[in-house]
């Protein structure tokens, strides 16, 4: 039987993507587009300008020019117009199901509403859904470089969003600079967000610590690692996270973008983490700014680390398994990916 080219399978194949900051998929052309409607100055001149700034040596310079460029958004219809162009790539792409991180802290010091930032990214999801059919759940994330008492204000403002609309915003998380903000400062937030009826998730082990994971697993009891690359230096943790089959949500492009994998794509630790047992999914964090999307990510690991189809149908079922999908729709998912592996 002949079989596709591996990148195409990786093109074609249906999957989900569980690590996506919305703000990340602000494009140049749409800061600019934004920045007029809003009356909003820029110290660029032009698109390609602001594409020539997108030179990151840590996560720390990158965050600099990602908050800089988000100071755009300041309408309901800012953050809708953002969030349904990026359904509409993901879309494009194959993806059947995300699940999206936003920042409303990001925002809310600039004196736009949560109301603003939460419906316009909500009714996009919707749209999409009605649209495309592409499935959708919504992950708040507080910003740990911030006090923890600010994170428990902005879930208080959060719960009566999530008591009407609990089905699709299911889950909290922790981003922005991890290095000296560990995860054990929010372990009284993420208590309260699960006597609400949030899942948890938190960024883990990309510039911090393998301690961090651990404080994520133990102190914040979350369902998934975001990133985690750096579980790889303790044989105990990465033996644990394979028993206990934690999700990891990869982020290769990203991760050589920002240095945290030094060398190239063909250094990165998929690779490894798979052969280790691990539960890995790829995704592609900030794809407008870190060199592509969903499909751009699959490609580049596939190529870089020599990946089988089998490789590829295992992390497009990994990522169905780690997300917060019913089991029916997982396992009607799962059995799509499998299917499409046969024929092709």
């Amino acid at each position: 039987m002949y079989e596709i080219p591996v990148e195409e399978c990786a093109i074609g194949i249906p999957k989900a993507e569980l690590h996506l900051h919305i703000e990340g998929t602000l494009e140049p052309g749409l800061v600019f587009e934004t920045a007029g409607r809003n009356r909003i100055p820029l110290k660029y001149s032009s698109v390609d300008e602001l594409k020539a700034a997108y030179k990151f040596g840590d996560l720390k310079d990158f965050l600099k020019l990602y908050y800089e460029c988000t100071n755009v958004l300041m309408k309901e219809r800012d953050f809708y117009q953002l969030t349904r162009n990026y359904l509409r790539t993901a879309h494009s792409q194959n993806v059947v199901h995300t699940e999206v991180f936003f920042d409303p802290q990001a925002h809310m010091k600039r004196g736009v509403p949560f109301d603003a930032v939460f419906n316009g990214i909500y009714h996009a999801l919707e749209s999409a859904e009605r649209a495309d059919g592409i499935s959708s759940r919504l992950i708040m994330c507080f910003l740990r470089d911030l006090p923890a008492e600010y994170a428990m204000k902005t879930l208080e403002l959060a719960l009566p969003y999530k008591r009407c609309c609990g089905e699709r915003f299911v889950a909290v998380g922790l981003d922005s600079y991890e290095v000296e903000n560990p995860p054990s400062r929010f372990k009284d937030v993420f208590d309260r967000a699960r006597a609400e009826g949030f899942l948890t998730v938190a960024h883990a082990g990309e510039e911090g610590p393998p301690k961090y994971v651990q404080q994520a697993l133990d102190d914040l009891k979350v369902s998934r690692i975001d990133h985690g690359n750096r579980a790889m230096e303790d044989p105990a943790l990465v033996e644990r996270v394979a028993r206990e089959r934690i999700p990891l949500t990869v982020c290769p492009l990203s991760n050589v973008k920002l240095q945290v994998v030094k060398g190239g794509m063909q250094n990165h630790p998929l690779r490894k983490m798979m052969d280790a047992g691990l539960m890995v999914t790829i995704n592609s964090d900030d794809p407008a700014y870190f060199g592509g999307y969903l499909n751009e990510n699959y490609m580049a690991v596939a190529r870089a680390l020599g990946l089988s189809r089998n490789d590829i149908c295992t992390l497009a079922r990994n990522s169905f398994e780690a997300s917060f999908l019913p089991e029916e729709e997982k396992q009607k998912w799962t059995s799509r990916v499998n299917e499409y592996r046969q024929a092709n």
